[in-house]
C-alpha cells in the first residue's frame, strides 16, 4: 500500500489529484499540501511514498519545492504534474531528481502506470547513461530534436535553429516519441533526462 502526498497551490488541483489517487486500490493514503514550506515541514514529520508536485508554467514555485525536498530527503520519490507542453518545467523537475511526469488530464491507466514507475524506480534507480551508446537509438537529429523540446522550444524554433521545415521537425518528433514510447513532448523530455539522452 502506497502513502502519497500531493503539493499545489490551486486547491482545485489537489482537489482533483486527491479524488484521482484515492480510486487507486494501492494508495492506502492521501494527503496535501498546498506549499514548498509546507511540503517539507509535513515530509519531514511523516514521509509519504509518493511525492506529487505541480508545475505551473513561468512559476518556479513547483521546482524549487522539488529541488528543496530533494536536497533534503535524496531518497523522496517525487513526480511532477502540470501541462505536457511545458517542457521547461518537466526539464527543470527532473534535472532536480524528479522520477518522472504525469499531466494534468492523465487517465486512470496513466496515472497507475506513473506511480508503478516511480515506485519500482525508487527501489532499484537505473544509472544514467552519460556516455557511450544510448539504450534507445535515436538518430542524430531525432536527438538535436528532443534537446530543443527540452529547452522548451516550439517546432517552429526547433526547425529555424536546425534548418527543418516545421513538418520535418514533426516527423522527426514522431519518431523519437515512438521509440522512446513516449506520448507527447513532455513525456519524452522526462524519459530523455532520465535515460541521459539530454542534460
Amino acid at each position: 500500500m502506497t502513502s502519497v502526498l500531493i503539493c499545489d497551490e490551486r486547491r482545485t488541483a489537489r482537489d482533483s489529484l486527491t479524488k484521482a489517487m484515492s480510486t487507486l486500490a494501492s494508495v492506502e493514503d492521501v494527503d496535501c499540501v498546498s506549499s514548498g514550506d509546507e511540503l517539507l515541514s509535513r515530509y519531514g514529520r511523516d514521509s509519504a511514498d509518493l511525492v506529487l508536485i505541480g508545475t505551473q508554467r513561468a512559476l518556479t514555485s513547483g521546482i524549487e519545492a522539488t529541488r528543496r525536498l530533494l536536497a533534503l530527503h535524496p531518497g523522496a520519490v517525487v513526480i511532477v504534474f502540470g501541462s505536457p507542453d511545458d517542457t521547461a518545467s518537466i526539464a527543470a523537475a527532473i534535472a532536480c531528481g524528479a522520477r518522472g511526469f504525469l499531466r494534468w488530464d492523465a487517465t486512470r491507466p496513466e496515472i497507475v502506470a506513473a506511480l508503478a514507475d516511480a515506485l519500482t524506480d525508487s527501489r532499484v534507480q537505473p544509472a544514467r547513461q552519460d556516455s557511450g551508446e544510448p539504450e534507445v537509438p535515436l538518430t542524430e537529429r531525432e536527438l538535436q530534436v528532443l534537446r530543443g523540446m527540452s529547452q522548451g522550444q516550439s517546432n517552429a524554433e526547433i526547425g529555424k535553429e536546425l534548418f527543418l521545415s516545421e513538418d520535418t521537425v514533426k516527423t522527426h518528433a514522431r519518431r523519437l516519441f515512438r521509440k522512446l514510447g513516449a506520448r507527447d513532448r513532455a513525456q519524452a523530455v522526462a524519459i530523455g533526462f532520465r535515460r541521459g539522452l539530454v542534460a
